[in-house]
């Protein structure tokens, strides 16, 4: 007899049978070890910042956050989405972008502000768990205006755990941390904390990843590898320059949010309006 071909596990729709024996085919497993690699990185992070080798420890988180934010993709193109892959990743993502950056500012910075500081540490690995819960509830939303794919509700979990690391890039460039720099990273981790929360609209970057004009393909491969050489040379300026600009990216998205609502709202009308005349003709 032939031994089944799929997992219970690891099927999209898994059928009453047999796991021992089973063969799972290696695309449902590439994106699930490179899952386990971010979150075995993002661990890694913590012992590092714990023996104060912190620049090696904010490498290793930001290496957590690029596989985790690759494992998804690769999942999508190798066909190999699974439900236990999406738990996985939602798992990893609480560590990578909760757990990780929190601890390592704690024990770089926030340390130093005592209570206050574990409190901003711990309200912000909260947000980003609550932040996750709210993303993987509105994966399920059917109904909803096509142009609001394009945006996140809060900031999302990986640009948090950029954001929240930014007294740490400054420390890196020479701004020593001190006790009253303490107290306000801890105020500054509690504000990135609200942003992850709050209904504020951020561009996902989805419209630009599925079709690009011609002419601007050389000129984004040229940005894209001038970005990754500054990062490679200019690590801690670079980061700095980023969160700096995903801020003032804030205000836009929010108009360009309200203008669409208000496009939404102006056909609305105009169907309300138009619906009398017709029944009356």
């Amino acid at each position: 007899m032939n031994e089944p071909e799929t997992d219970p596990l690891f099927d999209e729709k898994p059928q009453v049978q047999e796991a021992a024996g089973s063969r799972i085919p290696m695309r449902y497993l590439v994106p699930n070890v490179i899952t386990v690699l971010a979150i075995c990185a993002g661990l890694t992070g913590i012992r590092l910042a714990f023996e104060n080798r912190f620049e090696l420890a904010v490498s290793m988180v930001l290496l957590a956050a690029f596989l985790d934010g690759i494992d998804g993709r690769i999942a999508r193109m190798m066909k190999g989405s699974t439900k236990f892959g999406a738990q996985m990743d939602s798992l990893a993502d609480i560590v990578n972008f909760g757990v990780a950056p929190a601890l390592v500012l704690y024990a770089y910075m926030l340390d130093q502000a005592r209570s206050f500081g574990w409190i901003a540490a711990l309200l912000y690995c909260i947000a980003c768990c609550l932040r996750l819960a709210r993303f993987n509830v509105m994966l399920d939303i059917v109904g909803k205006p096509a142009w609001q794919s394009n945006f996140f509700t809060g900031v999302p979990a990986p640009a948090g755990a950029m954001l929240v690391m930014l007294p740490v890039y400054l420390g890196f460039l020479g701004l020593a941390p001190t006790r009253p720099l303490a107290f306000a990273g801890a105020a500054y981790t509690v504000c990135v904390a609200i942003l992850m929360i709050s209904r504020l609209p951020v561009f996902s970057g989805k419209a630009a990843g599925t079709k690009l004009r011609s002419d601007w393909v050389m000129p984004s491969f040229l940005f894209i590898v001038v970005y990754v050489a500054f990062l490679m040379s200019y690590t801690w300026q670079t980061l700095t320059l980023t969160t700096i600009g995903f801020f003032l990216s804030l205000p836009f998205s929010a108009r360009a949010w309200k203008r669409h609502e208000a496009a939404d709202a102006a056909a609305a009308a105009a169907v309300s309006e138009s619906a009398p005349s017709e029944g009356t003709a």
